[in-house]
């Protein structure tokens, strides 16, 4: 029996997870967990073979948990799922030691297939987008993946509150990610960081 962890800090989801993975007779979720610091726990002790993780979660965010995860050597392969379908944070996950990455509006088609990889220890679903880190900015200075993440939310339109509560950061925090990105531009206005990430192609024209 394949066993299986779920965190998500929503009920509706969790429900929905379970239903898809329900396909599977030799599969069992062991565990789920409504936050980060949750999931944390319920993989050391349930061992699972699979970490289904919400991006976006209360007290710690999926990608931290996955790297709480590997820190403590723990042979679980990791899926992040998030309602936000974007390469830099495909990359975020990838940096942290996941190995599927997935959008929530594809987990009713994709969700079984992702696991199925995971349990033969392969990738999927990963890979998408992440030649878009790789963008040089103007001037060839390089921002860090979390700045990079930062400036594209920005021009998706989010607040630094939106952006902080995506981020599961301090909106303190976000502003001085913020504002390194835009010294490192030689910008000094939304509408500059806006320009870098359509030229830099982390979002679309």
């Amino acid at each position: 029996m394949k066993r299986i962890l779920i965190a998500d800090d929503h009920e509706a989801v969790r429900s929905g997870i379970r239903a898809v993975l329900a396909q599977r007779a030799d599969w069992e979720v062991v565990a789920e967990a409504s936050d980060g610091k949750k999931a944390i726990a319920a993989a050391i002790e349930s061992k699972p073979h699979v970490a289904i993780l919400d991006f976006s979660m209360p007290r710690m965010t999926g990608v931290e948990v996955t790297r709480r995860i590997k820190e403590f050597s723990l042979p679980i392969e990791v899926l992040i799922f998030t309602v936000h379908n974007s390469g830099l944070l495909a990359q975020q996950a990838y940096l942290a030691g996941a190995r599927a990455f997935l959008s929530k509006s594809d987990a009713s088609k994709l969700l079984v297939a992702a696991v199925d990889s995971l349990l033969v220890h392969k990738s999927f679903g990963i890979g998408s987008g992440l030649d878009v880190l790789d963008s040089v900015p103007v001037g060839g200075t390089r921002l860090t993946p979390r700045e990079r993440l930062v400036v594209k939310l920005v021009a998706d339109g989010y607040s630094n509150k939106g952006i902080s509560a995506i981020l599961n950061l301090s909106v303190k925090t976000t502003e001085a990610h913020r504002a390194a990105a835009m010294r490192k531009l030689g910008v000094n206005s939304t509408a500059g960081l806006v320009r870098y990430a359509v030229r830099a192609k982390l979002v679309a024209d």
